[in-house]
């Protein structure tokens, strides 16, 4: 099932409906959820209510997301308020497809049972450690998340099921075999072309174009002789890479004794639990294990949480921060204490405190290469950044050069050749720094010298101060300077339009059965026949494939523009039935069935949304700070 699945995702709503429910049952958390809505829900879909903290989360991870994909440009999207909204209403949207969608598989009785619930928990990467699951990473990563294991265990069941049902709509299309070989054979098809090149560029060195040709050209097309605006640029760099110096030992000592915390592993406890749905269940488990009863076994055989009964209740390691609350307040200090009968938000448990791993504290010999390299790279920032104050203060004070700068830096300013918008120098291509140079702040009004930029750091550990030194605006080149390329320009259209004429002339001809005699006449000839394919992306295998078929023994015509803006004149002689591998027939007939699968899955969610009563709240309209 989840290979077929898998291929169909391939196409883009089978991603978006995989997507939507991978995000918002891992992203944002599925507590809400799972344990019902409130009064401000976002939405009502058939009754089942999308709650405001179920959907908050969900904007903020769509927000996070597109964040570490769009990087800087998403903070100017990130602005507008009318596209903040519209994002709101696509997360909307989809957890309304989600719910649609769980509540239809509902109806339809799809099911998944434990042991796949367990088999896909179990072979999560991101429950791995060294390929093998790992109970302790589990259960950080679900807690980290917001959940217990048991809702989390649901979570998964839900979209499981949701995945079954995809399973479902996207095996239901198929291709007869017939069918399959008719599509494959005009697909495979091959045509067999002659043809007869008229070559533009060879009329065009036979053509005039007179000064009032040139000169109604460039007036009706100046905005095809523009010469783009052009920057040269005087910059001092400053690289806290070139500022490190060495350290002493009394300095890493000093940052050792401010900084043991960074260095020393919290004490770590390792539980085991045995959960039951029921106080009387637990009290029985507890008085087994006070009779002498195995912990492990009796996990194993009674725990109803499925992960740590597979390994008879051991939780692994846990620190501080990832120790359920239940356990921190069961008052268990020494190893191998028993809890009493533990109430939790899952049910009931008995826990007991199998080992305790003292804080410890790294040595300073272990750690003194880090540290080492961490003090020579602050020490390093802390000169740069006190560099960075003063050439600031001197480009600031000395406003019309850069030689307050340079005196303050200790370095020469670069000096760059001319540059546009499309061409800016590699050792200044960072986005600060380009947008300081084009957004107009640092060029003077009317070709005056403009001023200083302010320090433009970038990367965190470099910075730039600049000027712009010349600035040639955006400018309509003159005639005489563009007056040979605009004559080239009427002398190939004029060639493009005679090739043309003649083509159409010559193709009449050909079709009156006088082709010979005219393509001799022109100084043309059919070159030797060619096989072309319909998957040629040329433009004369294309229009080969427009051509009406041939009658027999006599062939048909038509024109087309080749690569090279040449008119080609093709006779087809003959179409060819193709073969076509099975390999590929069958990656056909695949793309084919998957692409009619996307089309059932637009038609079902549209019934789900059109038969669906779906109340939207007041909440989703307002953006959230």
């Amino acid at each position: 099932m989840m290979d077929n699945l898998r291929a169909a995702a391939n196409h883009v709503v089978l991603k978006i409906i995989l997507g939507l429910i991978i995000v918002s049952f891992i992203l944002t958390g599925v507590g809400n959820y799972l344990i019902g809505g409130n009064n401000n829900y976002a939405a009502k879909v058939n009754g089942q209510e999308i709650g405001r903290s179920q959907f908050e989360n969900a904007v903020n991870s769509e927000r996070n997301r597109m964040a570490q994909q769009l990087g800087d440009q998403f903070s100017e999207l990130a602005a507008n308020e009318n596209y903040m909204k519209s994002v709101r209403q696509q997360v909307l949207n989809r957890l309304i497809d989600e719910a649609l969608l769980d509540q239809y598989a509902k109806n339809l009785g799809l099911g998944i049972s434990d042991d796949q619930v367990k088999k896909a928990i179990f072979s999560t990467q991101a429950f791995q450690a060294n390929g093998k699951f790992d109970n302790n990473r589990f259960s950080a990563i679900v807690n980290q998340m917001g959940m217990s294991t048991d809702q989390y265990a649901q979570a998964l069941r839900n979209q499981l099921t949701s995945q079954q049902l995809i399973n479902a709509v996207a095996g239901t299309d198929f291709m007869l075999k017939g069918e399959t070989d008719e599509l494959a054979a005009l697909v495979a098809q091959q045509r067999v072309v002659r043809q007869a090149v008229i070559d533009v560029n060879a009329l065009a060195a036979k053509q005039t174009a007179s000064d009032e040709e040139v000169s109604s050209y460039y007036d009706q097309n100046k905005s095809r002789f523009i010469s783009p605006e052009q920057f040269r640029v005087s910059y001092i760099k400053l690289d806290a890479a070139s500022m490190q110096e060495n350290v002493t030992d009394e300095q890493i000592q000093a940052y050792y004794d401010q900084h043991q915390d960074q260095f020393t592993q919290p004490q770590r406890n390792r539980y085991s639990i045995i959960q039951t749905k029921t106080e009387d269940e637990a009290k029985a488990v507890l008085d087994e294990l006070k009779k002498g009863a195995d912990f492990a076994t009796l996990a194993k055989a009674k725990s109803v949480d499925i992960i740590s009964a597979r390994n008879g209740g051991d939780m692994g390691w846990l620190e501080d921060a990832t120790t359920p609350e239940e356990l921190k307040n069961a008052g268990l200090k020494d190893k191998g204490q028993l809890s009493g009968v533990i109430k939790s938000s899952v049910g009931y448990l008995v826990a007991r405190l199998d080992d305790i791993q003292p804080a410890q504290v790294k040595p300073l010999n272990d750690v003194r290469d880090e540290l080492a390299a961490k003090v020579k790279q602050e020490k390093a920032l802390d000169a740069w950044y006190a560099l960075q104050q003063k050439v600031s203060e001197a480009a600031s004070n000395d406003n019309e050069s850069l030689a307050g700068a340079e005196q303050a830096a200790g370095a020469k300013a670069v000096q760059t050749g001319w540059f546009g918008r499309d061409n800016l120098p590699e050792e200044l291509n960072f986005k600060p720094v380009s947008d300081a140079i084009f957004n107009g702040g640092l060029v003077g009004q009317n070709g005056t010298p403009g001023s200083n930029s302010d320090i433009i750091t970038v990367d965190g550990d470099r910075a730039f101060v600049l000027r712009i030194s010349d600035h040639k605006a955006e400018a309509i080149k003159p005639l005489d300077e563009v007056k040979t390329q605009v004559s080239d320009i009427v002398k190939h259209n004029k060639a493009e339009q005679q090739a043309k004429l003649d083509a159409d002339k010559l193709l009449g001809e050909l079709k009156a059965g006088k082709g010979d005699d005219a393509l001799k006449a022109a100084g043309l000839s059919f070159g030797e026949a060619k096989t072309l394919a319909r998957t040629g992306q040329d433009p004369v295998s294309q229009a080969a494939f427009n051509l009406p078929l041939p009658a027999k023994d006599k062939p048909s015509f038509g024109t087309a523009n080749d690569q090279q803006g040449n008119v080609v004149i093709m006779a087809l002689d003959e179409v060819k039935a193709g073969t076509m591998p099975d390999a590929q027939k069958k990656a056909m007939v695949q793309g084919i069935t998957q692409n009619n699968a996307q089309i059932a899955f637009e038609a079902l969610m549209s019934n789900l949304r059109k038969e669906a009563k779906i109340k939207l709240g007041d909440i989703v309209a307002e953006p959230q700070q």
